[in-house]
C-alpha cells in the first residue's frame, strides 16, 4: 500500500518557485488575492471624498476667504448650498423659547406638534433641590434660543404622569412624527451635573434632529476650539436609556 509523501512546506503563502509547483499540483491551495489593492482603492476613495467635501460646514465668511484658493464654480456651489441651509433654518425657526406644558394640552402641544418638528420634553423634578433638573432647565433655555426649529418644552414629571418618581428626573422625551423616539432618564449618561449644551447637541445629532454639519454646531465648536463631537461620554445613539429604572 502506497503511503502519502510528506511534502516539505516552509510557508504556504510565500511567493516561491517551489510553492508555485505545489499549487499547480493542488498540494497547497491557491494563494488568496492580496488585500493591498483593495486597501489602496479605499484610501484613494476616502481622499477623493475628503477633497470633494472639503468645504462642508464652512460658513459664508469662510467661503468668501477662499475665493483665491478654490475654483469659482465649485465655491459658488457651496455658497448657494450654505445660503439655502440658512434660509431653511430661518424659515423653520418658529419656536425660539421653552414652552411650559399643561397635561390637558399635551397631545396638541407635543404629540401633534411633533408631526411638524422635533419636540423635546423635559420632565422636571417637583422641588428645587434636584441639581440635574435645574441644570437642564438652563440648558433648555439656551438651546431653545439657538435652535428655533426644535420645540423645547417643560412640565413637572408628576403633573404629566401621575406618580412619576422624582428619582427619574430630569427625564428627556424626544418626539417626532407623533411618537416618542427616545427617552433618557436622568443626565447620568450625558455627564450628570456636568452636562453641557454640547452634550445635548450631540444627542440632537444622534436622533436626527440636527445635521452633524449644521453651521450652528460648527460655530460652537470653533468657539470652543474643539472637534464637533468627541463622544467622550458615550451618549447613546439608539434606543432608550436606563430601561431598568422604569417609571415605578
Amino acid at each position: 500500500m502506497n503511503k502519502p509523501v510528506n511534502v516539505p512546506i516552509d510557508d504556504p503563502n510565500a511567493d516561491t518557485e517551489w510553492n508555485d509547483i505545489l499549487r499547480k499540483h493542488g498540494v497547497i491551495p491557491e494563494k488568496p488575492p492580496s488585500p493591498t489593492p483593495l486597501i489602496e482603492e479605499a484610501v484613494a476613495e476616502a481622499r477623493k471624498q475628503a477633497h470633494e467635501n472639503r468645504l462642508e460646514g464652512k460658513g459664508l465668511e469662510e467661503l468668501d476667504e477662499l475665493e483665491d484658493e478654490e475654483d469659482d464654480e465649485f465655491l459658488e456651489k457651496y455658497r448657494k448650498q450654505r445660503m439655502a441651509e440658512l434660509s431653511t433654518i430661518a424659515r423653520t425657526s418658529i419656536f425660539n423659547q421653552v414652552y411650559p406644558l399643561q397635561k390637558p394640552d399635551y397631545s396638541r402641544d407635543v404629540t401633534e406638534a411633533s408631526r411638524q418638528a422635533y419636540v423635546l420634553v423635559h420632565l422636571t423634578a417637583s422641588g428645587g433641590t434636584n441639581i440635574e433638573s435645574r441644570l437642564l432647565t438652563e440648558l433648555w433655555r439656551e438651546l431653545a434660543r439657538k435652535f428655533g426649529d426644535i420645540k423645547f418644552c417643560e412640565i413637572q414629571g408628576d403633573m404629566c404622569i401621575e406618580g412619576y418618581p422624582d428619582k427619574n428626573t430630569p427625564t428627556i422625551l424626544i418626539y417626532r412624527n407623533g411618537d416618542i423616539q427616545r427617552q433618557i432618564i436622568t443626565l447620568r449618561e450625558m455627564g450628570g451635573a456636568k452636562t453641557t449644551t454640547r452634550d445635548v447637541e450631540e444627542l440632537l445629532v444622534n436622533v436626527g434632529a440636527l445635521k452633524a454639519n449644521d453651521t450652528r454646531l460648527l460655530d460652537s465648536a470653533t468657539h470652543n476650539g474643539s472637534s464637533i463631537f468627541p463622544n467622550r461620554k458615550g451618549v447613546p445613539t439608539s434606543g432608550s436609556t436606563d430601561e431598568d429604572d422604569g417609571w415605578e
